[in-house]
């Protein structure tokens, strides 16, 4: 079996299953995007999944994720890095990304905000919720959610696309996913645009589509286990 064959095994499985949740959940497959997380595959694999019609693309290594969007830029892609960022990378995060899922900190909405407008862009960005008391895994409190989506709204060079989350380990992720919703719900009412909800992985993509998830990031069940990055 080639590498095409077997990526091409992983997006029917996925895509089985996301338009499975879709129905259960009265919603229609369209309103949910795949985006494939290639962290640690090589370039090569991104240009299988483009040929398969797969055109939105998760990252969550800078040094990594750079370095294959310069070399794929032939392709029609959205990148998405959806892992934590430090301040001192934004500037070369926001050279590729068209979509930043990990805001948590007004800091942070500044630094982007800055850099996007010195590159002339306009990234989308997500306020990263904590659905956990565990800050190795990022996210900002439930209650200051809402005032970051209002600076991010206001900053200039981006524009506040939504919601992300991780769910927590050892918990239901349904309840986990449904708290994600009302505040996305909450979001909405003062941010109409910010119709984004990134949520659900392998794992647990299937209780994230019942509870609103507009993008799930799929990596293992789409790609296989992964391996160490080579360059």
């Amino acid at each position: 079996m080639t590498r095409t064959d077997e990526i091409a095994a992983g997006l029917a499985e996925v895509e089985t299953r996301i338009a499975g949740a879709c129905a259960k959940a009265g919603r229609p497959r369209e309103e949910v995007t795949l985006i494939a997380v290639t962290k640690t595959y090589p370039a090569s694999d991104v240009r299988i999944l483009a040929g398969l019609g797969v055109t939105d693309v998760g990252e969550n290594r800078d040094q990594e994720a750079a370095e294959k969007a310069g070399s794929l830029t032939d392709l029609s892609l959205t990148w998405h890095f959806v892992g934590q960022l430090q301040t001192n990378k934004v500037r070369s995060v926001v050279g590729y990304a068209d979509v930043i899922h990990s805001v948590d900190r007004p800091r942070l909405v500044q630094a982007i905000s800055r850099e996007a407008v010195r590159a002339g862009r306009e990234v989308t960005c997500l306020v990263q919720v904590a659905l956990d008391d565990d800050p190795s895994r990022g996210g900002a409190r439930p209650a200051d959610v809402p005032g970051l989506a209002d600076e991010l709204a206001a900053a200039s060079g981006v524009r506040l696309g939504g919601l992300m989350a991780v769910a927590p380990l050892g918990e239901d992720p349904a309840a986990a996913f449904a708290r994600l919703r009302d505040l996305a719900v909450a979001v909405r009412a003062g941010h109409p645009g910010a119709t984004m909800v990134s949520a659900g992985m392998s794992g647990d993509l299937d209780e994230a589509v019942a509870h609103g998830a507009t993008h799930v990031r799929v990596g293992t069940a789409l790609l296989g286990l992964r391996k160490a990055f080579v360059r």
